[in-house]
């Protein structure tokens, strides 16, 4: 299959691929439903710990959407909302709403789509000559606001103008400094960097990065803490895991965590 949504599963790290290799892995209506339905499965499979999302090869991310498929599936309104509604937008939330944390392994072009999808992961590692925009405004047609949350709720209202506005390219130290990634490194160093990170997440407690991840979300809101969320915060005292976390340290060895 030319186009597809690869995933594969290593020590309770799940690796999803966007691969479309004619294409720099723009991804298109098939894959975006793929990429949800492997977010989705991801975050419901007790065995995973991290998902790393990486555009197949080194070449790309992802090129944005596929956009030879536009003239059929944006042909009307209609069908305009549900692509972008129904496939991208609900992918990018399935990622977004991911409670396993999530790694974005960025190689070349994270454009468009690309980059909606890796500024929904938790954590977002580029090699340094990978390269980030929205240049839409030069094919007239508007970012999706499904599509546009993710993004600013990562960077804000005047970056996102910026990259909207101008359609310019930027490089991945401008990216970095613009809070689109987490951090950037060699670009032969990508995909060990992402695994070294995932590792981590995946040596801890995987309940503590669930809430961690929930907690986060909960105070962007702003709302404050009602007296029912400030003792679930302590729900880990009765976590098998808790106890395992302080007797490792007590004992001087290393904690074998179990969810649970």
């Amino acid at each position: 299959m030319d186009s597809q949504i690869i995933v594969d599963r290593a020590d309770g790290i799940a690796t999803v691929s966007l691969s479309n290799p004619d294409r720099l892995n723009a991804v298109n209506a098939a894959m975006w439903r793929d990429l949800r339905t492997a977010m989705e499965h991801c975050g419901r499979d007790a065995e995973v710990r991290c998902v790393i999302l990486r555009g197949a090869g080194d070449k790309a991310f992802a090129a944005g959407g596929d956009i030879e498929e536009f003239l059929t599936v944006r042909a009307t309104v209609d069908d305009a909302l549900h692509y972008h509604e129904e496939l991208v937008a609900a992918a990018l939330d399935a990622i977004r709403n991911c409670p396993v944390p999530t790694v974005a392994a960025i190689q070349g072009a994270c454009v468009g789509g690309g980059l909606e999808i890796a500024g929904c992961c938790d954590i977002r590692i580029a090699g340094a000559s990978a390269r980030f925009g929205a240049p839409i405004n030069k094919l007239g047609f508007s970012m999706y606001p499904g599509e546009m949350a993710g993004l600013l709720a990562l960077v804000g209202p005047a970056v996102v103008l910026e990259i909207l506005l101008e359609g310019r390219i930027l490089d991945a130290q401008e990216a970095l400094a613009k809070g689109l990634l987490t951090r950037v490194v060699d670009d032969e160093r990508v995909i060990d960097e992402a695994l070294g990170a995932a590792g981590r997440i995946a040596a801890g407690a995987p309940l503590v990065a669930r809430w961690h991840k929930q907690w986060v979300r909960r105070l962007m809101t702003g709302a404050p803490l009602s007296e029912d969320e400030r003792r679930s915060a302590f729900d880990f005292l009765a976590t098998d895991d808790y106890r395992e976390g302080i007797d490792a340290f007590l004992s001087k060895r290393k904690p074998v965590f179990k969810g649970h």
